[in-house]
């Protein structure tokens, strides 16, 4: 059985699930089941001036028979008094001296505010910190949240606010609500953040119910954007979470948010170069308990890829995440059907028919029976059959050799710019 445990700059916990800053770490008693259940660590929901919350909070989107696709809230920080937060948190680290308990913080961009509560918080033994600069609804339109979280130069100051006073490391929380992650990463860097935390919530509206024409969620017949999460958001969030492992400038460590539902989301953002992951929604759909299915199927998978520790995966997959312009434009895929798993339900044809290069033919044979077929010399290896078909194997996509060595966009432009060199410019072309 393989090692579970991580550290994150500094915060060690006994495996590297934990409960995202959100509802199901809003008091000790919640943190102490997730903790009996076999979560490695919880990030306290978000501390600060108590709130007065709306109701109703929550919407999701069901698809496709998928019940909480994604999900939607606006609900904001805590509505409970900070003294009984505390006193919970001391308690809660009391009894789990060997779990993760990092407190989520989120003041008015004002310096005496945020050691005033790093002070307060730090007092009842947490393990570290994570600065909310990603909630994109409320507390946004009172200058916290995504409203300081959209500005690297707040992002920056107010990160060496909190270091000035710190005692544990600081964990920066990134607004995906922004042109560049990476731009705000550094910032948060550039303040002293000990590692970084991503993706908070996306801006979105949920739904418009077509009968009442109420927006949902609503509050009294008015609605308000919200933050949205779950499955749906996990491609978004992987992508930025590569962006910043693959930079330079970052060079800190990640806590990987957004989507993740089971072992196998995790191991995809530990490969892109997460240290560990927190997790919302699924515990909010499925209980505390899921957490059972992801250590067993984590271990599993460690110890069929022979590996000792599940920080063996963290940055793996980073390298191969690059630019477009570095991609190999010789390289060449097609698509096969096996026709003896086929079920001709022709899906893959008016796929490729209708919207993409009208390369699978449909044949009869000798028998009269129909069959269908890829031209591969027409075929680019775009994958829309495979990802169409209802049949698991029915469709292979298929690597095949050419006669052109490797080049990518990149090199093929150098190599444009070499010929013209010494050529009259006002002959240049553009490309």
């Amino acid at each position: 059985m393989a090692d579970l445990r991580i550290n994150l700059a500094g915060i060690v916990s006994p495996n590297p699930f934990w409960l995202a800053s959100a509802p199901p770490t809003n008091t000790g008693y919640q943190v102490q089941r997730a903790f009996e259940a076999g979560w490695g660590g919880a990030v306290w929901k978000t501390l600060g001036d108590p709130i007065i919350n709306t109701s109703s909070r929550f919407a999701a989107i069901h698809f496709n028979g998928q019940r909480v696709a994604g999900f939607n809230n606006i609900e904001l920080i805590t509505d409970r008094p900070l003294e009984i937060n505390l006193k919970e948190i001391y308690e809660t680290k009391k009894r789990f001296p060997n779990h993760a308990i990092v407190v989520s913080l989120m003041v008015e961009p004002n310096r005496e505010k945020w050691h005033e509560i790093v002070k307060k918080v730090e007092a009842v033994g947490v393990d570290g910190l994570e600065l909310n600069f990603g909630c994109p609804h409320g507390m946004a339109e009172r200058g916290m949240g995504a409203a300081s979280g959209q500005q690297p130069d707040l992002v920056e100051v107010q990160t060496m606010w909190v270091k000035e006073a710190a005692t544990t490391p600081v964990i920066v929380k990134l607004t995906p609500n922004i042109t560049d992650i990476t731009s705000t990463a550094k910032a948060a860097v550039r303040g002293g953040a000990d590692a970084i935390s991503l993706i908070n919530t996306i801006n979105s509206l949920a739904g418009v119910d077509i009968d009442s024409w109420n927006t949902i969620p609503h509050v009294g017949g008015k609605g308000s954007h919200g933050g949205y999460c779950g499955p749906a958001v996990k491609p978004i969030a992987l992508h930025m979470v590569a962006d910043c492992a693959r930079n330079p400038e970052v060079g800190v460590p990640i806590s990987g948010i957004g989507g993740i539902s089971n072992w196998r989301d995790a191991v995809e953002f530990m490969l892109m170069g997460a240290t560990g992951v927190q997790v919302c929604t699924a515990a909010m759909h499925h209980g505390f308990r899921i957490v059972e299915d992801m250590i067993d199927g984590l271990n599993n998978y460690l110890d069929e890829k022979g590996l000792a520790s599940v920080t063996e995966l963290i940055g793996k997959s980073v390298p191969r995440y690059s630019d477009w312009g570095n991609l190999d434009l010789n390289y060449a895929v097609v698509a096969r059907i096996d026709t003896d798993t086929c079920i001709n339900c022709n899906k893959c044809h008016i796929a490729c028919e209708d919207t993409s290069h009208q390369c699978i033919d449909m044949l009869t044979d000798d028998q009269g029976q129909s069959y269908l077929q890829v031209r591969e010399e027409d075929c680019v290896g775009c994958n829309l059959c495979a990802i169409v078909c209802p049949v698991d194997g029915a469709i292979s996509m298929i690597e095949v050799s050419g006669n052109d060595a490797p080049m990518t966009w990149n090199e093929r432009q150098e190599a444009i710019g070499k010929l013209s060199e010494g050529e009259d410019s006002t002959k240049k072309e553009a490309v």
